[in-house]
C-alpha cells in the first residue's frame, strides 16, 4: 500500500506520451478544440495543450502528496528523481521526445523533484522546533 502512494504520478504522463508520441505523433500536433472567443480571438487547443494540462494537474497532486509526512515519502522522492533522471535522458537520446510538450513534461518533474525535497526539509525544521518548544532549553 504504501507504493502506491508513493508512485509517482508523472511517471503516468511520461507513459502516455511515449504511447502518442509513437504510435500516433499527429495526436500530439493536430487542434482538437477551435473555439471563437467573445473578444474576437480564436483559441487553439492542440492535444499536446490537452497533455501539458493534464500533466500540470498531476504534478499538483505530486506536490500535496510531499507535504506528507512518513517513511513512504522518501521513497516517493527517490522514484521522482528516477522519473526525472529517466525523462532528462530520453529528452537528451530519443528523437519523439525532443519536443517542446517533452521538454515541458521534463522541466515539470524537475519541479516535482526539487518541490518534494524543499517541502520535506521545511517540514522536518518546523517539526524540530515544534519539538524543542517544550523541552525548557
Amino acid at each position: 500500500m504504501r507504493f502506491l502512494t508513493a508512485f509517482p504520478l508523472l511517471l503516468v504522463s511520461l507513459i502516455i506520451y511515449n504511447v502518442l508520441a509513437f504510435n500516433s505523433p499527429g495526436m500530439l500536433e493536430g487542434d482538437l478544440l477551435v473555439y471563437d472567443m467573445m473578444s474576437g480571438a480564436t483559441l487553439g487547443l492542440t492535444g499536446g495543450d490537452y497533455f501539458i494540462i493534464g500533466s500540470l494537474i498531476l504534478l499538483f497532486l505530486e506536490i500535496i502528496k510531499a507535504a506528507r509526512i512518513g517513511t513512504a515519502t522518501i521513497l516517493d522522492h527517490i522514484l521522482s528523481t528516477a522519473v526525472f533522471v529517466a525523462a532528462l535522458v530520453e529528452f537528451l537520446l530519443v528523437a519523439q521526445a525532443g519536443t517542446s510538450i517533452f521538454l515541458i513534461l521534463v522541466v515539470m518533474c524537475f519541479i516535482d523533484v526539487v518541490a518534494g525535497y524543499t517541502i520535506s526539509i521545511r517540514s522536518a525544521r518546523r517539526d524540530m522546533n515544534i519539538g524543542h518548544v517544550g523541552d525548557g532549553f
